[in-house]
């Protein structure tokens, strides 16, 4: 597998020895001084360029990079200009996804200086790796603030918890109904979905709301205390409904655990109304089908 610095040196002299190219940027977790290297990493880099449609007429320009085995670009359907509203605009911006047969992998995108200046590709995770007409903006060095947990207000901090109760009883309804994938996709997302966000809100107490949990909450480990983080393991099912209900139980008592003590923090209080209205629909609709409610 490559190293970190020979895909740098294919980067920077690929973008140097192309006229079309004025300016390269890295993005992304190789830019946060916060995120342990690996070799799992993406190269995460944009290209400042005079068009963007040469790039897509011709990818041979890519040929540097090496043998790319899988390859997704802003355009394919269900792909990530799919997930992420990007499927438009191509004249000002365009990217790729690449991996390659050493298991290094490149997200790559193509700018105009336009585009650029709005700033849309970029966030405070910016670092210049080339410029060879002064076009990048001068910032100050990569920071993940933008990333950071944010404090909810009380409105917010009670509509997660609404939320959750809410969507559990639907979860609840889909299995007494036998309905295994409504019951399952609802549950991760809708109320497992009001959990994390409450963990990462117990998070941001606790730290003065100065770090980020990752994409995906893939820091909850780093960050949650270790009785919290095996509780939190404990609400992902199987395909078994008793299993279900018991990860439902877990969810409930971790929700309630660290909600209780967000709202301490917020000064404000618990709605324990919306965990009894839970309670009160499952134990009337359930009949005697052994959930734990």
């Amino acid at each position: 597998m490559r190293t970190e610095e020979e895909m740098f040196h294919i980067i920077i002299n690929t973008a140097r020895s192309d006229d079309r190219v004025l300016a390269a940027y890295l993005k992304g977790s190789r830019a946060n001084p916060n995120v342990l290297r690996d070799i799992y990493q993406d190269f995460d880099i944009m290209y400042v360029v005079k068009e963007t449609e040469s790039f897509r007429a011709n990818l041979s320009w890519m040929d540097p990079f090496g043998k790319v085995i899988l390859k997704q670009e802003q355009d394919d359907v269900f792909g990530y200009g799919d997930r992420f509203g990007l499927r438009s605009h191509y004249d000002k911006t365009y990217s790729w996804l690449l991996i390659f047969e050493d298991g290094n992998r490149i997200d790559i995108g193509v700018e105009t200086v336009e585009a650029m200046r709005e700033g849309s590709n970029r966030n405070k995770l910016f670092l210049p790796l080339l410029d060879k007409t002064g076009c990048l903006p001068k910032l100050p060095p990569p920071t993940d603030e933008d990333f950071y947990v944010r404090k909810p207000g009380e409105e917010q901090f009670r509509g997660c918890c609404n939320e959750f109760f809410w969507s559990l009883c639907d979860v609840a309804k889909g299995i007494f109904r036998d309905e295994l994938p409504f019951a399952m996709t609802t549950y991760y997302a809708q109320p497992h979905h009001m959990l994390e966000i409450m963990l990462g809100w117990y998070i941001g107490s606790r730290t003065d709301y100065s770090v980020s949990c990752g994409k995906q909450n893939k820091y909850f480990k780093r960050y949650l205390p270790e009785t919290i983080y095996r509780l939190y393991q404990q609400t992902f099912p199987d395909s078994s409904y008793a299993h279900f209900w018991k990860s439902m139980d877990a969810s409930c008592r971790l929700f309630r655990e660290t909600a209780v003590l967000v709202a301490e923090s917020l000064g404000v209080v618990y709605p324990e109304e919306y965990e009894q209205g839970f309670i009160t629909y499952v134990k009337a609709v359930s009949g005697g089908s052994g959930a734990d409610y």
